[in-house]
């Protein structure tokens, strides 16, 4: 999708929002049929014409924010539940946040405490199974997840070609028409999906998601991570070797930046589980201690 015409970037994000609609049609369709509701109730209740939901349902209806809140709010339905992207939640799942919305913080976290002790084991298990490799770029995430994942015979998935699939254009595109905010909301929805579909793989995450708290959270709870590192001149030097070569460019400043980055996201990625260092080590190493990092046993 690199150089694609603005033209050919509108229909593709024009196909995302039509399916999204499709699916908000459905959604609505299905939670009206499962209260026993006809059409004709629902917009009595709402305040939205049968013709208006009508086409909502049959998902050419663009609604907005305001009248999605009438139809939530008259089906008893949460707006979040109505809007949010992904499959439908089982709804035990929907009950049991109701439950959880009306707790008090300390009750909360006991809640969040007899959850980790009743099913703790099960969880851990579950994050093991989901190995996610954290790093700045040139720390190997690529080839050594790669080859992780062949052996572990697991998918290897690359996040950000995840992102790709899922927005319908390269990064480059997605940067440059909406800018870092929609790059982190794609990021997010790409690790969403991942974690829904998959629950054995080898996932190479973007060097800066750690960056992104709500996200990183997600990443941590769900999956095994392993910060790969290097230093700042093999990371440097491992770019140039994949043919990027925009740093030689003002080398001196380059590194002082990459040195910056480093140095700001480095307690970020301490909270990894394990650290595997590949400077000055063969793929064949590195692979080797990843392996061992990602058998060892987790501290008592």
């Amino acid at each position: 999708m690199r150089g694609s015409s603005p033209a050919v970037v509108g229909r593709l994000e024009n196909r995302g929002e039509g399916e999204y609609l499709r699916l908000l049609g459905e959604r609505i369709r299905e939670a009206r049929a499962r209260r026993g509701m006809t059409r004709k109730i629902l917009a009595r209740d709402s305040g939205v014409s049968e013709r208006y939901l009508a086409q909502l349902e049959s998902g050419h209806g663009n609604m907005s924010i305001i009248l999605l809140r009438q139809v939530a709010q008259a089906m008893g339905l949460p707006l979040g539940e109505i809007v949010r992207e992904g499959p439908e939640q089982p709804a035990e799942l929907t009950l049991l946040m109701q439950s959880l919305a009306r707790l008090s913080p300390s009750e909360l976290a006991e809640a969040r405490r007899w959850l980790a002790k009743s099913f703790g084991a099960t969880m851990e298990e579950k994050r093991r199974n989901r190995i996610a490799l954290i790093g700045l770029r040139g720390a190997g995430k690529s080839t050594l997840g790669a080859a992780l994942a062949a052996e572990l015979k697991v998918p290897f998935i690359e996040l950000d070609r995840e992102i790709e699939r899922l927005a319908g254009m390269d990064l480059a595109t997605l940067f440059d028409l909406y800018g870092q905010s929609a790059y982190r909301r794609h990021e997010r929805h790409a690790l969403d999906h991942v974690i829904e579909t998959q629950e054995r793989a080898v996932i190479a995450t973007g060097g800066s998601l750690v960056s992104e708290p709500a996200t990183y959270e997600l990443l941590l709870e769900a999956c095994f991570t392993v910060w790969l590192t290097t230093t700042p001149e093999q990371h440097m030097s491992r770019v140039v070797a994949q043919g990027d070569l925009r740093p030689m460019a003002d080398n001196a400043a380059a590194m002082e930046d990459l040195r910056r980055i480093l140095s700001g996201r480095r307690t970020l990625y301490a909270r990894a589980d394990r650290t595997v260092d590949t400077a000055g080590k063969t793929v064949e190493q590195s692979l080797a201690e990843l392996k061992a990092a990602v058998r060892a046993e987790p501290p008592a």
